[in-house]
């Protein structure tokens, strides 16, 4: 069966590169069967002769990007956004056990789709995901996920130590791994790929080395993502240093239980010593910056040079509810202003532009993933995960404004970062597929 073509017209951006910002004002995208096959100049393509139909989608103001991901947030957390202002052990114990602990039975089950409704209606459309430490609400976070034609890699939170669980404690590690691997031969691979499976060991502090050793050995059996936290908070890495007498340090306690790899994402990667960033460089493991997360907790900040420079893949994490929002625009906007903070007390610290932080929000977290010849930016041949959005949307007087005519890529794309959110977000697409749309009433 041959499928008709979709032509989707707008201003297009993209950054295919660190800080390369690229920019058709009047272009367009051709899609067949939800890859792109054709990127250019509307008046080019849309003239061009065929023999094949296309159903053309024209936006006026509309600006078109590659969709928005995500590489950290938690699924049970949504509902604490925004709440308590104490440092990560304390929030966690005070704000988000109790959360997590209730995201089973039908509460749980009810509450999971409403959150993937929310990444598409945010202009996401790849997330890295953890649940609670239940298998049942994991389950149905996957087919909400399904269901709503996002592309989701997620996982089963693990924990042994502390755990919010009513297992018996030596029961635990065994009934997690067997639950994750479970979940992992269920889902991972899913819905034509768009779904696939992380082992979720929480962070060092919350486990035992059986616990890591196991998960790392499941992740490399089933080919499956690891995603853990890392370094996020200064008594945190005490407590594990504390705990983990035999490691040198924190990243050393990952290393030895062979979690690192690369299809390991490593949250947050705040206090980190030139040793541990040169073993996260040598074993290819990726870093989820989650600086709106960082600083609403106090955690501190990154020193995004140094783990870039190294030639770590790096991208962007909501880290909700840490993060006290799903909106990546303003995560970026977090990500360039923590580092034009640094700027003022060290010198010489390269302040992110735009481009580059809108290349952690789309290509740079699909490298992170392993997945930069897939997603990311408009190259042929890649698969059709887009984003739409509304100028007018952002603009002060709304449709009073200017139009994308008068606005140059750098404007239009800071313009996203500092005003952008879901009242702009028109349409957000996954594979060519529609998974969100504003109920406005199109422009054409």
């Amino acid at each position: 069966m041959k499928f008709e073509l979709i032509g989707i017209r707008g201003s297009l951006i993209d950054t295919p590169d660190f800080g390369k910002l690229r920019f058709w004002r009047d272009g367009a995208l051709i899609i067949d069967n939800g890859v792109i096959a054709e990127v250019g100049e509307y008046d080019t393509l849309g003239k061009k002769p065929r023999t094949q139909e296309i159903r053309w989608i024209h936006h006026t103001n509309r600006v078109v990007l590659p969709g928005l991901i995500d590489l950290h947030a938690h699924v049970p957390q949504y509902a604490a956004v925004a709440r308590g202002q104490s440092d990560l052990l304390p929030w966690l114990r005070q704000h988000i056990f109790p959360l997590e602990r209730e995201f089973t039975g039908p509460k749980g089950r009810k509450q999971a789709p409403l959150f993937f409704t929310e990444l598409a209606r945010h202009g996401t459309t790849t997330a890295v995901l953890s649940t609670a430490i239940y298998e049942d609400t994991c389950d149905a976070a996957f087919a909400a996920a399904e269901k709503a034609g996002l592309r989701i890699v997620m996982g089963q939170t693990m924990m042994d130590v502390g755990s919010y669980g009513q297992h018996q404690p030596k029961k635990v590690p065994s009934i997690s791994l067997l639950e994750s691997e479970r979940l992992c031969k269920k889902w991972h691979g899913a819905n034509r790929g768009l779904l696939e499976y992380a082992f979720s060991p929480r962070f060092a502090v919350s486990c035992s080395e059986k616990l890591m050793r196991g998960a790392s050995e499941l992740a490399a059996e089933h080919n499956a993502y690891i995603q853990t936290h890392l370094a996020e908070n200064t008594e945190e890495i005490e407590k594990v240093r504390a705990q983990f007498v035999w490691a040198c340090d924190y990243t050393d306690v990952y290393e030895k239980c062979g979690l690192l790899g690369v299809r390991t994402l490593l949250a947050h990667c705040l206090h980190l010593s030139d040793r541990e960033r040169q073993v996260i460089v040598q074993t290819g493991a990726s870093v989820a910056h989650c600086p709106t997360a960082n600083l609403f907790l106090g955690s501190g900040v990154l020193p995004l040079d140094a783990i870039r420079n190294g030639g770590t893949h790096v991208g962007l994490g909501s880290d909700v509810a840490a993060g006290p929002e799903l909106n990546l625009w303003q995560v970026m906007r977090s990500c360039i202003e923590s580092q034009r903070v640094r700027s003022f007390y060290e010198k010489g610290i390269p302040v992110p532009s735009p481009a580059e932080a809108f290349f952690l929000a789309t290509q740079g977290g699909a490298n992170a993933l392993g997945k930069g010849g897939l997603i990311g930016s408009f190259e042929i041949g890649k698969e059709a995960d887009l984003l739409v959005m509304d100028l007018a949307a952002m603009l002060p007087y709304r449709k009073n404004s200017k139009s994308v005519a008068d606005m140059s890529p750098e404007d239009i794309l800071s313009l996203c970062i500092y005003r952008g959110g879901p009242h702009a977000v028109v349409e957000s697409l996954v594979r060519g597929n529609s998974v969100f749309r504003s109920p406005e009433p199109e422009l054409f």
